[in-house]
């Protein structure tokens, strides 16, 4: 098992990257960690505080590791809405305090795809995005029986 440090500026570097992407579906995720952290604006959104989401995905025959923003703005609500309820804090139509204390270790369910531009040197590139939180399927069918032990 290998410890994880900060280099020397003159240490021997040997590790290849091991990144790798994902096929395009719907996966499991945990969110791993979350940093806070501010969006400088776009075209698309003005300035806001964000949410950077540290996502371990998994679909039971791939896994993989990817951060997902999640910005703190009325333009992007109902994405915020989507996750909360997505990890069990919320149900769907509920008003909601955003707890980020309690989003660690959270799970859900989400559909992973896969972006594609120009990168400054050029190239295409490709990372992985999570495009849409689903609600948690409601297991309707326990045995418990009011009033039966």
């Amino acid at each position: 098992m290998s410890i994880e440090r900060e280099f020397d500026w003159n240490d021997t570097i040997e590790n290849d990257s091991t990144f790798e992407i994902l096929p395009e579906g719907d996966y499991n995720f945990t969110v791993k960690s979350f940093e806070r952290a501010r969006h400088s604006g776009s075209e698309k959104l003005p300035p806001c505080n964000k949410a950077v989401l540290t996502v371990e995905l998994d679909n039971g025959e791939k896994s993989g590791t990817i951060y997902h923003n999640l910005f703190l703005h009325t333009k992007t609500e109902g994405i915020l809405c989507a996750f909360f309820t997505s990890i069990g804090h919320r149900k769907s139509g509920e008003a909601l305090k955003m707890d980020w204390t309690r989003v660690p270790g959270s799970k859900g369910r989400c559909k992973v795809s896969i972006r594609k531009w120009i990168g400054n040197n050029g190239q295409e590139m490709e990372s992985n995005q999570i495009d849409r939180f689903y609600e948690p399927d409601y297991d309707n069918t326990s045995t418990y029986t009011p009033g039966k032990f």
